[in-house]
């Protein structure tokens, strides 16, 4: 059986290339390091370094060691990362999202300590991984994502509106188009997931300004006639709401582009279905209505 951190030194000597910087990297001294890679090599039972005056290299079975050696330290790394997070599971929901509107959802469920909320949202490829190897319990977007092993709940559909200065022609009509939008520029919230691209794609005329911080955009809008995007969602998040409680300047018009509507999911681990299902219905519950 192979030490781990005698891999850990071979794995880091190929990277340093002296046993001056592996003993500096590792926080040891350099005689330990050099015990632990005879050790090593002793264990191989074959040579894994050229020994010359004053200067160890690596031979070519020494290099191809080093390389396997840094496999099976990231597969020792993933499998106690994912027993670690699958004991989590057992006592507490992780929940991640690749679009904001959940996280308004999530904030309007009773606090409990056994929900934790990632805050940051997840880029869509990260879904499955994320799954599998149980860094999240259950994960919010727009995939609908079902296998032998993964399931996905409709929860709602979340609607894109506009909200434009009433003296804008634009803001005469119950309804707009993306269409009718061109050329104008926006303010818009920086992470929002998909919907950035969406509304890039359907105006790709317009200028997005986009805001990092909720107190930069609600600043704006409150002093500027920037017209701004909002959500069916969004008249639960309080924050968000604050700069139209006296604003009587803007009307607000949903967008009624097919493109303009995202079904939103939630998908988890099929075994993982009792566990997470009394919280899918608890978020089903608490979406606006159409």
């Amino acid at each position: 059986m192979l030490d781990n951190y005698l891999l850990q030194e071979l794995v880091t000597f190929a990277d340093t290339g002296t046993l001056a910087k592996t003993a500096e990297s590792l926080n040891v001294t350099q005689p330990t390091v050099t015990r632990g890679l005879q050790k090593l090599e002793a264990d191989f039972g074959v040579a894994l370094f050229n020994r010359q005056p004053n200067r160890l290299t690596l031979t070519t079975t020494g290099q191809l060691a080093a390389k396997k050696a840094a496999k099976l330290l990231q597969h020792n790394h993933d499998l106690v990362t994912a027993v670690r997070n699958f004991d989590k599971t057992q006592h507490v929901l992780k929940l991640g999202t690749t679009i904001p509107g959940p996280l308004v959802l999530l904030a309007k469920q009773p606090k409990s300590d056994q929900l934790h909320i990632e805050p940051q949202l997840l880029a869509t490829d990260d879904i499955v991984a994320a799954l599998e190897t149980h860094r999240d319990t259950i994960i919010f977007s727009d995939q609908n994502l079902n296998s032998d092993v993964i399931s996905s709940q409709l929860i709602g559909t979340e609607r894109l509106s506009v909200h434009l200065n009433k003296f804008m022609y634009q803001a005469n009509q119950a309804s707009i188009t993306f269409a009718e939008l061109k050329d104008l520029s926006f303010i818009v919230m920086g992470d929002i997931g998909p919907w950035r691209q969406i509304i890039q794609q359907a105006i790709p005329t317009a200028h997005f300004f986009y805001q990092e911080q909720r107190d930069a955009f609600s600043e704006i809008t409150h002093y500027s006639d920037f017209p701004f995007f909002s959500t069916n969602i969004e008249p639960l998040d309080s924050a968000y709401q604050q700069p139209l409680v006296h604003d009587d300047s803007r009307v607000t018009l949903p967008i009624t582009d097919a493109s303009a509507q995202m079904a939103i999911y939630a998908t988890y681990l099929t075994k993982e279905s009792p566990q997470v299902r009394p919280l899918i219905k608890q978020m089903i519950d608490t979406f606006p209505a159409v």
